[in-house]
């Protein structure tokens, strides 16, 4: 039996389920601070970009709410960004490696350095993964991922060639972070939480203004440092793992402020969308394969999982309730993707 859940378009009156779980997501979650001017605004950006009310939708920016159909309660959340780095800079720490020789002393060696880049513009950024405590189990971490893929297959012309997404690396509840205070913690002479807000609150020109502007060597910084980079939170595995069986890949590129990974992948490649088609539903008792079933309309978007039987591979026939959660009637259509 599938859960009586559905992904649609976040509304400005889901602030204060935002705000909780803003609150409850902890230090170090970046797209959701604990900052009601920027969490309105946010909202107030998704129904614009949903409603097609931008002037560039390269700037768009769409959240998604997680809802208990049964319940009307609001549980979770995620969310695709058009094009990052394009209105203000994204930058991050690229990992390159140095090679040290000297014939004379007989030695050679490989030394990793960090030098800071903003290198993904244009690139489409799925994030805002986040899942109220009381709300997971049962696949609905997997709606709310994949979720994202199938907003994009809608209007796959509004989204970057290239897509990533940055997860919160190794971040106290106190919020305090081994890299932070070892390495960004000099040069900002300021707190993580100070820093990580600045980050979502402005256009990051502070960031360029006071980041060392040389390479700066792994070797050189504590341990307890070099260790967490590229390094996920211990809460983001389960998503770092749902990423890597998208087809997502770390490439040596973490965040300058946490150390946390930023995976990659070409938007074509990504599983969900690679394994999904579009087909029409009708109603009746099947149960033969799971999978999620999304809207083909990115203005009305909802998405919800669904169990049922491939007919020929363009009819899919299920239960009437999940058509109700899509708020469609049989014989219309709607994007597919069935577990293998």
């Amino acid at each position: 039996m599938t859960q009586p859940y559905v992904m649609r378009p976040a509304k400005l009156s889901d602030f204060d389920a935002l705000r909780a779980m803003a609150i409850e997501s902890g230090p170090g979650f970046t797209s959701l601070p604990v900052d009601e001017d920027i969490l309105r605004k946010r909202l107030l950006k998704s129904v614009d970009s949903f409603a097609g009310r931008l002037d560039q939708p390269a700037y768009g920016k769409y959240l998604m709410m997680l809802e208990n159909t049964e319940t009307g309660e609001v549980g979770g959340c995620s969310a695709v960004k058009a094009g990052i780095g394009v209105s203000s800079p994204f930058f991050n720490y690229r990992i390159i490696t140095l090679a040290q020789a000297s014939q004379e002393a007989d030695r050679r060696f490989d030394m990793d350095a960090l030098i800071l880049t903003n290198e993904f513009v244009g690139f489409t950024e799925v994030g805002t993964l986040f899942l109220s405590e009381a709300h997971r189990g049962g696949g609905i971490g997997r709606l709310a991922a994949q979720s994202r893929y199938l907003l994009m297959s809608t209007a796959p012309s509004r989204f970057g060639e290239m897509v990533i997404a940055e997860l919160r690396g190794v971040v106290s509840r106190d919020g305090r972070t081994p890299f932070w205070e070892c390495l960004g913690k000099h040069f900002f002479r300021m707190s993580f939480t100070e820093a990580d807000y600045l980050s979502a609150t402005t256009n990051n020109q502070f960031i360029l203004d006071l980041m060392p502007k040389y390479p700066i060597y792994v070797d050189l910084l504590p341990p307890e440092a070099r260790e967490v980079i590229g390094r996920c939170h211990a809460d983001g595995v389960p998503a770092y793992k749902l990423l890597e069986w998208e087809g997502f890949r770390f490439e040596k590129v973490v965040d300058i402020f946490d150390g946390g990974p930023i995976l990659q992948i070409p938007r074509k490649m990504i599983r969900t969308t690679r394994e999904s088609h579009v087909v029409t539903l009708q109603t009746g008792e099947a149960e033969g394969h799971a999978g999620l079933a999304a809207l083909t309309q990115l203005e009305n978007f909802r998405s919800t999982m669904v169990s049922g039987e491939l007919v020929d591979d363009q009819t899919f026939v299920t239960n009437a309730d999940a058509l109700d959660r899509l708020k469609l009637k049989p014989g219309e259509q709607a994007r597919i993707w069935l577990r293998t």
